[in-house]
Parts: structure tokens; sequence; C-alpha cells
């Protein structure tokens, strides 16, 4: 979601440099860039670890609700643009009845506002909260496959994180990336700029290419 779908990043980062000051301590683009795709644990974590002897004193409790608040309201007075080419494709592969679903380390409260302020549904979701173990672990990837009825290799994975590209292909799935970062294409993995690159002929070939069985396609 974040990053693929939506331009949150910037959001992010702003939240974070935010919880960071209170925190006493600096933050900049390498710290955002080490969380990508990770969970609202990690970046409580992270953020913990970094900041001065005791940061304030607070807890991660309180860590946890200064970042989920700040990203909220955020979202609710900013809005939040759909990424290009993420609304084309997820109207292209609904109308074409194909088995679709979010698989997200953001928690539900934030995953709820996004999809209010895009406007934008799936019918099966995975969030922070649905795991025990959230991207890089395949558990997400896997927890989607089985809502949906599918095997785990016959499915696609769109992301943009190291974190997710890596929970995807231990689950299994083909992942098609749209990196933030400099990452090459290899077996399993192609490697776009843009959403505006992928269509349903795209996802077909890369599904039909993974099948082992001759004919099979992605229905």
């Amino acid at each position: 979601m974040d990053g693929l779908l939506v331009d949150s990043e910037p959001f992010w980062f702003e939240v974070e440099t935010t919880v960071m000051a209170r925190l006493g301590g600096p933050w900049g683009a390498e710290d955002q860039q080490a969380l990508l795709g990770g969970s609202l644990e990690r970046t409580v974590s992270y953020l913990l670890a970094k900041a001065p002897a005791n940061g304030g004193n607070a807890n991660r409790g309180e860590v946890a609700g200064w970042l989920l608040d700040g990203m909220l309201d955020l979202i609710a007075t900013r809005g939040l643009p759909l990424l290009p080419g993420a609304g084309e494709l997820l109207a292209a592969v609904a109308a074409a009845g194909i088995p679709h679903a979010l698989v997200t380390s953001s928690q539900r409260s934030i995953m709820q506002a996004v999809l209010a302020a895009t406007g934008i549904r799936f019918p099966v979701i995975v969030c922070g909260e649905d795991v025990t173990h959230t991207k890089p672990d395949p558990e997400p990837y896997l927890r989607a496959a089985a809502l949906l009825g599918e095997d785990p290799s016959g499915c696609v994975a769109l992301e943009d994180s190291p974190s997710g590209v890596a929970a995807a292909e231990a689950a299994g799935c083909l992942v098609i990336a749209v990196p933030n970062a400099p990452m090459p294409a290899r077996p399993g993995r192609i490697v776009v700029s843009s959403l505006r690159e992928v269509s349903l002929a795209t996802l077909r070939e890369a599904a039909a290419a993974q099948m082992p069985e001759p004919g099979r396609d992605l229905e």
C-alpha cells in the first residue's frame, strides 16, 4: 500500500521526524529508507533505539500513538492521491474478476484511512494486525493466498520495498517490483518503473510463466 498504491512515504517521513524531535533526536532520509515496508512495531523499536538516553521517558505505546495519530491527521487534512497507474490497474483487475488482495504492514486504522481517502476497495485484506510476523516474513502473503483460495505459486505480488519483495518471494509468489531503490530483475521477479507499465496482459503473462501446467492462465 504505502509507496506502491499511494504516495504516503512523505507523510511517514514528516510524522517520524516530528516524533523523533519529541524524543530529542534527529531524523534523516536514511532512517526512513531503513523502515520502508516495515511494521509499526519495527518503526517504534527503531525510533526508541535511535533516541537519546531516556528518549523523554516515552514508552512504546506512547510512541506508537504519536505515529498513528500523526498519520491519521495528515491523511484526513491533506488527502492521499493514488500513484500513477494504481487506480487503472485495480479497476481492470476487479472488472476482469481476478481474485486479489491488499497485503500491507500498516495498522488497520491507517489502512482504513487510506482506503477511505482513495476510494479503492479489495475483496481480501491482510494488515499488520492480522499476522504474527510481518514483512519480510512470508506469513502475510501466505495468509492472503489462503484467504483467496489460491496457491501462492500461482499468485503475482506487486511490491515496492525490499522487505515486501522478500516476503512475497519467500511465500512463493512471482513478484512485479516497482522499487523505491535500485533492485535487479531475476527469475521470478520482474522490475518496472511504474504501475503504468503493468496491465492485465502483464499479469497474465507473468502468471502463465510461473505456472507449471500447460495452458493454465490467470482467470
